[in-house]
């Protein structure tokens, strides 16, 4: 018996651990898309500039995370400001908003599946 109540306060312990405060919400393409069209919203795409420069979102700013800038790129942006992030699949953007995260950015909300999901939910992107 006593074995578990241990074992059940430890599973409520670790599940309210596992609620997090954090900064970055995942959306799927339609709710994304909302938060993107804002103008108070800063579109980030953290593609390469040459996958930036074949398509990307409208409004949208490019700061590769794979650069070795990345970081002090996204240091001059105003930390308490919405950013809508996304990338080609998901994997990157996950790194960038992580590192945001880390960084103290409040508002950060990441495109699910990436510029893939947005396509396929159809989506546009621009051209430059």
């Amino acid at each position: 018996m006593k074995r578990t109540i241990a074992f059940a306060l430890l599973a409520a312990a670790l599940l309210s651990g596992c609620s997090s405060n954090s900064s970055i919400k995942n959306l799927d393409a339609q709710p994304f898309s909302q938060i993107a069209a804002q103008s108070s919203t800063y579109v980030l795409d953290v593609r390469t500039p040459a996958e930036f420069a074949a398509g990307h979102l409208t409004n949208a700013h490019n700061i590769n995370v794979e650069s070795n800038t990345f970081t002090s790129e996204i240091a001059k942006l105003d930390k308490h400001a919405n950013y809508a992030v996304y990338c080609h699949s998901g994997r990157r953007s996950a790194i960038a908003t992580s590192q945001m995260e880390k960084a103290g950015f409040d508002h950060i909300y990441n495109l699910n599946g990436g510029i893939e999901a947005w396509t396929a939910s159809g989506g546009t992107m621009m051209m430059n």
